[in-house]
């Protein structure tokens, strides 16, 4: 059984940055950015870099340190850049899905860096094929730079919006030419994406906010669904290639786990949102314990939220290893039977004779949870009660989340009350629907004692929970998976 088999949270898909800053090192200005950015993906990262008349790139598998140093980095000089590290949901974890994806068209190089999944990359696929168009990848990604290449329009700008028409899904784009950086967001604004004005000169984009801060980025403004945001010497431009959809669906996910809690999207931030779910878990969830300890990292504000609002002493529980889940050298069989045990180690002073509350942000396959009690009471909890910032997670996500099919979810087959036996908890608790929406919408009072609640959100309010409902935003093919195409290219 490989550690793999103990990731329980779902997991995003990457994370992108793009960076224009003349006479600056940008490939080390990227290499910086991608770091702030790693947590998104662990599996690949990759640099692409143009000089004004050459693009440039350099990507691998593994982990932004280990794919770059500073004799590969020396040799990508230039003033535009985009960097890219993944994790894969279309396509499998192989170098030739790594990205950016880079090619030769007749308006010159292009590279592109995605963040997001297209639902209907099957159909677009097919599509390129039919017209004699070869693919080397089985990449969602590798498609959108085919059609890239081939679009129609005077410009990359209007290139970009011809075939934004025919994506259907996620996608936060970064896209490098010869002399431009473009920005480019899905019209559902499923994922962040934001652009800030570096401090001697020039633009980046990325994924979140805190690796625009990393850059010393200033006046950092949110890229809003359908724009095409671009980054040249005729200085930051901003265009609404489509319009954005009525309903936005912007993924719930992103803050109850994959953004870094210094993220902030649509003026909140991640931090403050994640406390606000611990709050109105322990509005919901009312149990007579000892104390409240989190499931290191995401969950650690929502504890102190809970611990807050319950008035039941926060502490720590759980020392985490943040190295192990990353390394590429497989444990020997006798390591491998610790599991859980090689990435979390118990505190026991502070768990001994305690009625427990842990905090988690989710349960997906629920292969973690369970060791971890067990962990708790090794360590001689009396009771361990386990609240989860989230509603179960009873569909899987197509617009670039893995969670895994309909049957790895454990809440799809089984009741609360089943899963709690399952994983050997004296309680499980969900946050509610209605309450975790509250809660991502909620203002806190300066005293920090009271939510100030907004109605619960509904689908015209802007969010996509299709993972805990079933309601897509649009139509999906729920027999997809992510190494849908691999029967085709081995």
């Amino acid at each position: 059984m490989s550690l793999n088999y103990y990731e329980e949270s779902p997991r995003e898909e990457c994370g992108v940055i793009g960076i224009f800053a003349p006479n600056e090192d940008v490939a080390r200005m990227t290499y910086f950015g991608l770091y702030a950015l790693q947590h998104r993906g662990q599996e690949a990262a990759g640099i692409a870099v143009s000089d004004g008349a050459s693009v440039r790139l350099h990507k691998d598998i593994g982990l932004v340190s280990q794919v770059f140093n500073n004799q590969n980095l020396a040799n990508m000089q230039g003033h535009y850049a985009i960097g890219h590290t993944r994790y894969s949901t279309t396509g499998s974890s192989q170098l030739r899905n790594a990205q950016p994806f880079l090619i030769e068209t007749m308006y010159g190089p292009i590279a592109v860096a995605h963040n997001g999944n297209l639902v209907n990359s099957a159909e677009l696929r097919e599509d390129l094929l039919k017209h004699g168009v070869g693919l080397s990848s089985t990449s969602d990604t590798e498609i959108i730079t085919l059609m890239l290449a081939g679009a129609k329009g005077n410009t990359w700008k209007e290139r970009i919006q011809n075939v934004m028409e025919r994506w259907v899904g996620a996608y936060c784009l970064l896209i490098l030419t010869r002399d431009h950086v473009l920005a480019v967001r899905d019209p559902w604004g499923f994922h962040p994406l934001n652009v800030g004005l570096l401090p001697g000169g020039g633009h980046a984009a990325a994924s979140e906010t805190g690796a625009l801060r990393t850059l010393g980025c200033e006046a950092i403004r949110e890229i809003q669904p359908g724009e095409i945001v671009e980054l040249s010497n005729n200085a930051l431009t901003i265009h609404q290639a489509v319009p954005p959809k009525k309903h936005l669906a912007q993924c719930t996910f992103e803050n109850i786990y994959f953004a870094r809690p210094d993220n902030v999207w649509h003026g909140l931030s991640t931090h403050h949102v994640r406390q606000n779910l611990g709050k109105q878990l322990a509005m919901e969830v009312k149990i007579d314990a000892d104390v409240v300890i989190p499931v290191p990292d995401s969950s650690i504000p929502a504890a102190i939220g809970y611990a807050i609002e319950s008035g039941i002493t926060y502490n720590d529980g759980f020392i985490k290893n943040r190295y192990i889940g990353r390394t590429f050298i497989e444990p020997t069989d006798s390591l491998r039977k610790q599991g859980i045990a090689l990435k979390f180690n118990v505190i026991n002073e502070n768990i001994l004779n305690k009625r427990v509350i842990m905090v988690d942000d989710s349960i997906v396959r629920g292969n973690t949870t369970g060791p971890l009690i067990k962990l708790l009471r090794s360590a001689g909890a009396k009771e361990v009660h386990v609240v989860i910032t989230c509603p179960p997670i009873t569909h899987p996500c197509f617009m670039g989340v893995d969670m895994g099919s309909q049957d790895d979810l454990i809440a799809s087959h089984k009741n609360i009350d089943e899963i709690s036996h399952l994983i050997g908890s004296d309680s499980l608790h969900f946050l509610s629907l209605e309450g975790m929406m509250r809660a991502m919408n909620a203002v806190a009072d300066p005293d920090e004692k009271n939510l100030r609640l907004s109605d619960p959100c509904s689908d015209e309010q802007g969010y996509c929970n299709a993972c805990f409902t079933g309601i897509y935003p649009f139509n999906v093919n729920i027999q997809n998976t992510k190494t849908g195409f691999e029967k085709n290219i081995a």
